[in-house]
């Protein structure tokens, strides 16, 4: 049984980093903290094969990646592709993970679908073709739309996410209404979940008019009770689930890393075969 503490992304935590860390270096850095990392930047395009080459020098064979789909693949982008122009974007993300995945450091690819990805029947054909051109792949399932959830599809929802072999990304976040989803701790996988935390900034998380929507949208601290919450719910996870990650996503203001490092204490886990961590001379 395993439960794998880390944060989404790496560039934007400078709790974890010196003054003198320079951007290229904090992926190494990064990796003597924690166990695994969600690679957003394969969300907004797809990235070189060089690029995760790079990245696997510079972690421990331990270490994993959970990859995010191209934005393209999840409709976030709202174009129309017919079935064989979707297959052919698929190969090209799927080349461009090659690196990773023969490393055997493929935590799991995320599918992150937007809110108006409601339950319909083009939606499920949609997952079924993802599933089978994938078919070898842990691919993860993370819903924006309630409707997934409502009490006449939930059981439904489930059981094609248990029969499809989808890994059920679980949300905390903040019920703001269709564009959310609600906290459905039920593993569908029979050997990952995967658990992200937005935080729970409710007035941030939809548009509400504001400029800035995307910049605050994560700006959420978990204060101790909600974390001890959350540890007693990752244990029962853990017993139904013999590979449980929990991914920090609330840091418009920097809290991801505390909190992830909390939630590490909490749960008394202390991972072996991390990055060595550089020590400052001057700070002891």
């Amino acid at each position: 049984m395993t439960i794998r503490i880390g944060l989404t992304g790496w560039g934007d935590h400078p709790a974890l980093y010196s003054d003198r860390t320079r951007s290229e270096e904090k992926l190494s850095a990064y990796a003597s903290h924690f166990p695994v990392v969600e690679v957003d930047t394969a969300f907004y395009a797809i990235q070189p094969v060089t690029r995760y080459e790079k990245w696997l020098k510079e972690t421990p064979e331990s270490f994993s990646f959970v990859i995010k789909a191209f934005q393209q693949l999840t409709g976030h982008d709202r174009e129309s592709r017919t079935v064989q122009e979707a297959k052919d974007l698929m190969k090209r993300y799927e080349e461009s993970i090659q690196p990773v995945w023969e490393n055997g450091q493929v935590n799991a690819l995320l599918f992150q679908f937007p809110p108006w990805f409601d339950v319909r029947k083009e939606n499920i054909r949609k997952l079924r073709y993802i599933r089978e051109w994938m078919e070898d792949y842990p691919l993860a399932l993370e819903f924006r739309n309630r409707s997934w959830f409502d009490p006449s599809y939930y059981e439904q929802t489930l059981s094609f996410m248990k029969n499809q072999q989808w890994i059920h990304s679980i949300c905390d976040e903040p019920q703001a209404g269709e564009g959310s989803v609600p906290r459905v701790l039920v593993p569908t996988h029979p050997e990952k979940t995967l658990v992200r935390f937005h935080g729970r900034n409710i007035h941030g998380w939809n548009k509400n008019g504001r400029k800035d929507w995307r910049s605050v949208r994560f700006l959420y601290r978990y204060n101790e009770e909600e974390l001890q919450e959350w540890k007693e719910q990752a244990l029962k996870l853990e017993k139904m689930t013999p590979e449980v990650t929990l991914l920090f996503n609330n840091n418009s203001g920097g809290d991801a890393a505390d909190n992830a490092k909390e939630m590490q204490e909490l749960l008394d886990i202390k991972y072996e075969d991390l990055n060595p961590r550089q020590m400052d001379l001057f700070n002891f």
